[in-house]
């Protein structure tokens, strides 16, 4: 197991600056005429790079937390099924794909049998995902709003539902808690992990600490766009790892499996695992 969560470190503001540069960076060449209000920059992998994610996962991760995932000599590995929130345009939903079906050492079988459900808010980011994809068979790109339940219910059942099953094996939610929580407020951060926590026996979620919340708000002031509508009234702030992770652990009955340290962006990856 990794090791354990550390103690929070305090918010400078040139890290806040540092934070303001990257979104800004995210934009690329793009007019950034709608601020990135969903944290969909259109070149979001050039400041977030999968690599520094990738690296803190250990080789063999899906056989360790699937242990039937194994592949045989006689007979193939059985199928598992991931759902990727807030893909953007898939750079790092093909780099984990990469790295967790990769065998885990010379000589022991190919690697584990993954299918990748794959959403994200952006219709333009979605199209980019699917002509890039290097592995059309194994992930599916979808443009969907994870927080409206008329459209998301369909989809995910449908996905399911190909492949004969009711949930999924491993979920990430990579740097999305946070546009979901200025968006929708407390009780939208809390919906989103209840239906993720629910679909998921294991998650692996990235929050953004809550520099990342005051530099977005005031970039979009700086922009002269009205400020997100519930960041002033926000009562869930502070250490956003611990508030993600208590929310998962007290509220909605998972348990910490292991955080693997966190990112050069200062953001912890941590992986819950469903106790039912």
């Amino acid at each position: 197991m990794a090791a354990p969560m550390g103690r929070p470190v305090a918010a400078m503001p040139e890290k806040e600056e540092e934070d303001e540069k990257e979104q800004e960076a995210g934009f690329g060449s793009w007019e950034p005429s709608g601020a990135a209000p969903y944290g969909n920059f259109p070149q979001y992998s050039r400041f977030h790079p999968p690599e520094a994610r990738i690296g803190l996962l250990p080789a063999g991760l899906l056989q360790q937390l699937f242990p039937a995932a194994r592949a045989a000599a006689t007979a193939p590995a059985p199928l598992l099924l991931g759902l990727d929130v807030g893909c953007n345009s898939g750079e790092l939903s093909v780099a984990l794909y990469r790295h967790l079906t990769a065998p885990p050492a010379a000589g022991t079988g190919p690697g584990p049998d993954l299918r990748l459900l794959c959403c994200d808010i952006d219709a333009g980011l979605v199209e980019r995902a699917r002509r890039a994809c290097p592995f059309p068979g194994a992930l599916s790109f979808v443009r969907l709003d994870i927080m409206d339940p008329a459209a998301r219910e369909p989809a995910l059942a449908s996905f399911l539902a190909r492949h004969g099953r009711r949930a999924f094996d491993l979920g990430f939610c990579m740097s999305l808690t946070m546009w979901v929580h200025l968006r929708h407020g407390d009780a939208g951060l809390r919906a989103l992990l209840a239906r993720l926590a629910s679909l998921c026996r294991f998650l692996l979620v990235e929050p953004q600490p809550w520099r990342c919340y005051r530099a977005a708000a005031r970039r979009l002031r700086r922009l002269g766009r009205r400020d997100f509508d519930h960041f002033g009234s926000l009562a869930i702030r502070g250490d956003m790892a611990q508030s993600v992770a208590r929310i998962l652990t007290g509220e909605l009955g998972m348990e910490l499996h292991s955080c693997f340290g966190t990112t050069p962006w200062d953001r912890s990856l941590l992986l819950f695992r469903a106790t039912s």
